[in-house]
Formats: structure tokens, C-alpha cells, sequence
């Protein structure tokens, strides 16, 4: 059993008296086995890591992302999100097998460098003959070596039937549920430690009938997996709900079951007080995507208001497409001044910030007793950066350092107690050959002739 001894950094917890402090962290296998002050204890065979001028937090958790979209990144830059998407189905309906896990790898190796241990993914079009697209964006986490949460999504409301995306990438109900029931039982790991989990999907309210979003949260509660779907990410939305369901999208999801603990809303920009309350009376979570909701124009989240109404708060990179950083270590530094420029100064602190990255994904994603912070037991997935560079140092709050400045350089992540990522390489991965990949992969998506 492999031993890895961090010692003499700065080490902020997140554990439940929040304690932080210059000392050490011991991952033995994949379990964490000590946390404290001072120096470590000796291990015999150890492997130790010099952490001076380093911080220790919990590993991130990307609670939204569309990984397919690494591949048609720099697209529609000036769209609103109905035009985004108007220009964008035509090229996703082209997407496949080999390309969705070019983009998968690219994507989770962006995340690793970035701070993330565990990733929900969002993949929701699969065209005919496309090929078996979660099973290559499962395997591109395998081999990244990221802790995996994707969803099966879905789309059943093509043009034909007032949707937006192109009626070759919906399908039919029956066919979806059945997809989905089956990625269940193929892949999904509900035991502890688990590395893999199967979520239900269904895209959005404007493609997915009624019907499905029903029946797809009666299936996931069957099932016992959580539930995710965008929702309130644009005016445009709450006014189509209004014309079409004579509802607010919340009103709208709540009536088909989609609130609770077992749920978490992407975006969740455009809701009024008594709706925040509800989503905290419900533990219903959100994915806040700070950069990608300023990209589109689409507004800011009220994430400082929707914590404090009881809703856990996680941070999203989502789709490439409208987000081309992919950095889950910026989206800390935006949710922090974006809810300060809502909210004045003190809307959100620095801490609060780190927690939404780390604490609160992780209850997003039920996993709240295993990741999310650095406590004895818990899984070994941990983030080493250092905070010795020009960028940062001389500032004397590390939390701050790396809320407020510059994304630093990651000595080490550890991932289930291997290390993914080390002296800002990825290790699992060959950097270098897979940007040539993706630049011809994007090439022959955008310039391939489209079937509609």
C-alpha cells in the first residue's frame, strides 16, 4: 500500500471545525490517514512531498460540464444561448465515438491541471450511428484517472416538435429510458470509494417533453441515482415556460418531481426569493457556472443568497463551447467577485468560495462523507499548489492567495491516492499529442458537411 506524506504546508480542511494550519497530510492506499499541525509522523517506505511554500486543499469537484464540447471550442463567440445553440446543433450531430473521447480526455486533463479529483459530466446528444458516446467519455476518465459522475441526458423535443436541436440527435422516450436504465446497470457503482457513477440526465425543459422528465425522475428514484437538468439559465427561458406551460421553469421541474436532495440545476440564474427559498427547503442543489453564464451574457447566479437559504452550491466549468478555459480553479475566483458585484464586498468570502469548489460539490453529488474535505477516512483525493511564485507569494492568506490571484501551478493532485498530476503535467496523458488530436478533431467536425 503505497504511503504519500505531505509535510509542511499550508493545510486548509474544510473538515467540520474548519481548521487550518502549517503541518501535514498522509494518504496511505487511497484513504486519508492523518491531517494535522507540525510535522508528520514517520512512515516506513514512505514517499514524502517537501510541501513548504505549498497549500493542501480537498480536490475539486466539477459539479457541470459538456465534455463533447472540447472539440467545438471558439464557435458562436458573440451568440445569445438560443443562438449559440442554433448555431451549434448542425456541428454536434456530427459528433462521435472517436471525437467524444478526444474531447473527454482533453476536457478531464484541463480539469486535472486545474484542481478537479471529481467531475459530473451532462452528455445528452447522441446522433444515429454515433457510436457508444458515454462509454468513450467513461473510458477517457479512466484513463485521465478522474472520479466520474456522468449523466445520461437526453433530448426528445426535436424542430419537429417546437425544440431547438435538430431531429437527428433526439430519440424517442422509450428508447431514452431504456438507454438510460441500461447505462445504470452496465456502470454505475454505488459502493463507497466508488470511482464511477451513473446520473439521469435529461437536457433541458425546451427539449425534453414533460413525459420524459417524469418518468426519468421516477426511474432515477427507482434506481436510487441523483438527478440533473439545466434550468433558469436565461430570461428567454422563463418566458418561454410562462407562454408554454403558464410556469416558471421551477414551478415547471417541481410539478414533474425535480426538486430534492437527489437534485442539482445547472446554471439556476433566474429565480425570485420565494424560489430560493424552496430550493433550500428542498436541498435542491445548484451548478453554478459563473464563466459560462458571463460568456453567453446569460446573467449572475444569486449563489450567495442561495447558500444561505440552505441549497448546496457547487462550481461548473460547463461546456468548452461557451466556457473555452475549462478551468475549475478560475470558476472559484468568479463566483467569489461575480457575487460581489451583486452583492457588495461581503456577499461571499474566500472561504465560502473554496467550500463551493469543494464541500458543496460534493453534497451536490451525495458524496459529502467520503471527498470534499481533508479528514482521516476519507478518500485520498487532494490538491497540492504552490503559492511560491511571483504571482503569489508574499501574500499571507493562502486561501485568499488562491481564491484572488492568478491560477497557481499544481505540484500534485491525488485522485483515490494516485497521483494524476504532477509539477503541473499530467501524468496520465500525453499533452502534447492529444492537442494535435483535438485540432484535427475540431477541423473535421466543422468542415464535415452536415447531414441536415
Amino acid at each position: 500500500m503505497t504511503t504519500i506524506v505531505i509535510d509542511g504546508a499550508a493545510v486548509v480542511t474544510v473538515d467540520p471545525e474548519r481548521r487550518e494550519f502549517i503541518g501535514h497530510v498522509v494518504a496511505q492506499g487511497n484513504r486519508i490517514v492523518a491531517v494535522g499541525p507540525g510535522p508528520a509522523p514517520a512512515y516506513d517506505g514512505a514517499r514524502v512531498i517537501d510541501g513548504r511554500g505549498c497549500l493542501v486543499t480537498p480536490g475539486f469537484v466539477n459539479t457541470h460540464q459538456h465534455l463533447y464540447q472540447w472539440v467545438t471550442r471558439g464557435l458562436a463567440v458573440d451568440a445569445t444561448l438560443f443562438g449559440w445553440l442554433t448555431t451549434l446543433y448542425p456541428v454536434w450531430e456530427r459528433i462521435d465515438e472517436e471525437s467524444v473521447h478526444v474531447a473527454a480526455q482533453a476536457a478531464l486533463a484541463r480539469l486535472a491541471l486545474t484542481g478537479c479529483t471529481t467531475a459530473a459530466d451532462h452528455h445528452y446528444v447522441f446522433p444515429r450511428g454515433g457510436g457508444d458516446l458515454l462509454g468513450a467519455e467513461i473510458r477517457a476518465a479512466a484513463q485521465v484517472g478522474l472520479r466520474f459522475h456522468p449523466a445520461r441526458g437526453s433530448m426528445d423535443r426535436g424542430q419537429k416538435d417546437g425544440g431547438l436541436p435538430p431531429d437527428s440527435v433526439v430519440e424517442d422516450r422509450d428508447e431514452i429510458l431504456a438507454a438510460t436504465e441500461a447505462a445504470i446497470d452496465r456502470w454505475h457503482d454505488p459502493a463507497p470509494g466508488s470511482m464511477l457513477r451513473i446520473v439521469v440526465g435529461p437536457c433541458s425543459p425546451f427539449s425534453v417533453s414533460g413525459d420524459l422528465m417524469r418518468e426519468a425522475a421516477e426511474l432515477a428514484r427507482r434506481r436510487g441515482v441523483h438527478m440533473h437538468t439545466h434550468l433558469a439559465e436565461t430570461t428567454d427561458e422563463g418566458d418561454w415556460c410562462r407562454e408554454t406551460f403558464g410556469c416558471t421553469p421551477l414551478e415547471y421541474a417541481a410539478q414533474l418531481g425535480w426538486t430534492g436532495s437527489d437534485v442539482w440545476f445547472a446554471h439556476g440564474i433566474h429565480f425570485d426569493d420565494s424560489e430560493i427559498k424552496q430550493l433550500g427547503q428542498t436541498g435542491t442543489g445548484i451548478a453554478h457556472c459563473p464563466s459560462s453564464n458571463a460568456r453567453l451574457g446569460a446573467g449572475i447566479a444569486r449563489a450567495a443568497d442561495l447558500r444561505a437559504a440552505g441549497s448546496p452550491v457547487g462550481l461548473g466549468v460547463d461546456g468548452a463551447a461557451s466556457n473555452e478555459a475549462g478551468s475549475l480553479v478560475e470558476e472559484l475566483r468568479h463566483a467569489l467577485l461575480f457575487a460581489r458585484a451583486r452583492g457588495g464586498p461581503q456577499a461571499l468570502d474566500v472561504r465560502a468560495a473554496l467550500e463551493m469548489a469543494t464541500l458543496d460539490g460534493a453534497r451536490i453529488l451525495g458524496r459529502e462523507a467520503e471527498i470534499g474535505s481533508l479528514e482521516p477516512g476519507k478518500l485520498a483525493d487532494l490538491a497540492v499548489w504552490r503559492l511560491d511564485t511571483l504571482e503569489h507569494a508574499g501574500i499571507p492568506d493562502p486561501v485568499a492567495a488562491l481564491a484572488l490571484g492568478t491560477p497557481p501551478p499544481l505540484a500534485l493532485l491525488l485522485v483515490n491516492g494516485h497521483p494524476v498530476v504532477e509539477h503541473n503535467t499530467v501524468l496520465t496523458i500525453d499533452e502534447e499529442a492529444l492537442a494535435t488530436q483535438v485540432a484535427k478533431t475540431q477541423h473535421h467536425l466543422t468542415t464535415k458537411p452536415s447531414s441536415t
